[in-house]
């Protein structure tokens, strides 16, 4: 790599918008991503409410009517959307389960978005003794 391609890549990587963990940062996440305010309704988050490492928190988030999308946020993290699913028509109890960074104790808030555009959330708190992925 020349010098002069290592500073074009550095300009660029500087000019990179960085990710800002806040409450703010996450509603608004969801906001783009739902379209609406979502009420409080039909999600179960299964995550443990004591965590003592958050470098793979397991978490399981399921609906219990049709959507056609869920989706997990966290405030804390360096970027608030940590996984968005979608789902056909014809799944009756839609579910994921995946394993998740959590940098520190924060609410866990999950999303589901129906074909008609209801959406809503459930949050669950979560206790990290371990933080992961924190910026310096």
């Amino acid at each position: 790599m020349k010098r002069r391609e290592l500073v074009m890549a550095a300009a660029a990587f500087a000019a990179l918008p960085h990710a800002q963990a806040s409450d703010d940062a996450m509603r608004g996440a969801i906001l783009v991503w739902a379209g609406s305010e979502p009420a409080p309704g039909v999600l179960k988050i299964e995550i443990a409410e004591l965590v003592e490492n958050g470098n793979a928190v397991p978490v399981r988030v399921a609906a219990s009517e049709p959507v056609v999308g869920l989706a997990l946020f966290t405030p804390q993290n360096p970027e608030p959307e940590v996984v968005h699913v979608a789902f056909g028509a014809s799944v009756a109890r839609p579910e994921f389960g995946t394993r998740m960074r959590l940098a520190r104790s924060q609410r866990i808030v999950a999303v589901a978005k129906a074909a008609d555009g209801r959406c809503w959330q459930t949050a669950v708190e979560v206790i990290v003794t371990l933080a992961a992925c924190v910026e310096p």
